[in-house]
């Protein structure tokens, strides 16, 4: 294979869009919506919520379709979603309507960016404003769910006498499951993730940088109108264990692992969460990093096939394959996590950890099941992920990028 260095490849107009030679999978984006809306709902009305206040910009995608600032929103919140029980959703202080809702209201700001020291009287004034909406939509339950605000906002609603509980019990079980267009959306994502992977492939010799292969993941991602990553998951060499290490100036040398882990937030705000390693030639891969691959290819497999609708979490563990001992300190964070926008409920810790929880596969679940396998103190680790979706009779795998042949040999 010829090696097109990454600079190279960011020029080069004829690949990046990945529709010029792809069909996008069919979505019906009206279904799609109102799905996401009814999802949030049923959890309203199973726990007896009037309101939900939505903030935090990937809830605020999955309920309105909004998509403006995502990052700054993150940490700066200036805008914020009203989900009715019943009725048309409201966004207050947005920088305009969307697809979804057309009701856009001025705001309160929420952050000190905006609020300085007036915090607590603009959080009365928040909570006034709930009031006036709540009268609006005539809602009999005066309980109001809100989602990631600074204390002074619970306690104004607690002072206008409100039932405030937990936004994100509303917001994070409504993602759970997915529908058909919902996994079409992850489809896609998925490909063009793997557009990415292709092309890091491509790049991968000696005297690239870890930071100019990572590029091309985002800029593929962004070619293809998706939005961020999570993380700048890339390490090779003597960075790649133990795992967790994010992208540097590094120069990838002849004889390295490169590992990484794409954490990405693609078109249609759905993510890509999948893990390869990849060796860089020319010489041949060394007997230990083929051992290490094909024990993270084989725990991944194992686990892969133990899912089905009705498993428990706890089941699940126990019935995942063992690991080896001396990869247990630097092991990854979990066995397994679900995602569909982002990383999502549920996650299942490995054996020695503590579970915080236990639940039940469904079908229309998305999950990624993870291995990183090194030891301490060796060089070398492989880390490895795949992205699945549970059906009826077990699962649909999404992310379908082969395995290095070189370290399967």
């Amino acid at each position: 294979m010829t090696k097109q260095h990454p600079d190279s490849q960011v020029l080069d107009p004829r690949w990046s869009d990945l529709r010029q030679y792809r069909d996008m999978p069919e979505i019906d984006f009206d279904r799609l919506y109102a799905y996401r809306i009814e999802r949030l709902r049923a959890q309203m009305r199973q726990r007896g919520i009037g309101l939900t206040m939505l903030v935090n910009p990937v809830s605020m995608r999955y309920a309105a379709e909004y998509r403006t600032y995502a990052l700054f929103q993150s940490h700066i919140p200036t805008t914020y979603v009203f989900v009715p029980a019943e009725g048309p959703l409201v966004i207050n202080a947005a920088y305009g309507a969307t697809d979804v809702v057309k009701d856009v209201r001025p705001g309160r700001p929420l952050h000190y960016f905006d609020g300085g020291e007036d915090l607590t009287d603009l959080a009365a004034a928040l909570a006034g404003d709930i009031c006036e909406y709540l009268a609006e939509i005539g809602d009999t339950t005066n309980r109001v769910a809100v989602e990631y605000v600074n204390p002074s906002i619970t306690r104004a609603l607690v002072d206008r006498g409100l039932d405030v509980v937990d936004g994100v019990q509303v917001s994070e079980a409504a993602r759970v499951i997915k529908n058909p267009d919902e996994v079409n959306c992850i489809k896609w994502a998925c490909a063009v993730a793997q557009l990415g992977i292709a092309k890091v492939e491509e790049a991968l010799a000696p005297g690239v940088t870890e930071v100019q292969l990572w590029a091309l993941l985002n800029y593929t991602n962004l070619a293809n109108n998706g939005d961020w990553h999570d993380g700048r998951m890339l390490a090779s060499g003597d960075r790649i264990n133990p795992w967790l290490q994010e992208a540097s100036q590094r120069v990838i040398q002849d004889g390295d692992l490169v590992g990484f882990d794409t954490d990405m937030v693609g078109p249609m705000g759905y993510f890509a969460d999948i893990s390869r390693t990849i060796h860089c030639g020319p010489s041949a891969p060394t007997r230990r990093q083929r051992q290490l691959y094909r024990m993270a290819v084989e725990e991944v497999e194992h686990n892969m096939a133990l899912l089905k609708p009705g498993l428990g979490l706890h089941a699940f563990r126990d019935l995942c394959k063992p690991m080896d001992p001396s990869f247990q300190d630097n092991a990854y964070s979990c066995l397994l996590h679900g995602v569909g926008m982002c990383d999502e409920y549920p996650q299942v810790k490995h054996p020695w950890r503590t579970q915080v929880y236990d639940g039940t596969f469904e079908a229309g679940m998305v999950v990624c099941v993870e291995s990183y396998c090194g030891a301490v103190g060796e060089r070398d680790g492989v880390k490895l992920e795949q992205q699945v979706l549970i059906t009826e009779d077990g699962i649909e795998l999404l992310s379908d990028y082969p395995w290095d042949a070189r370290l399967m040999d």
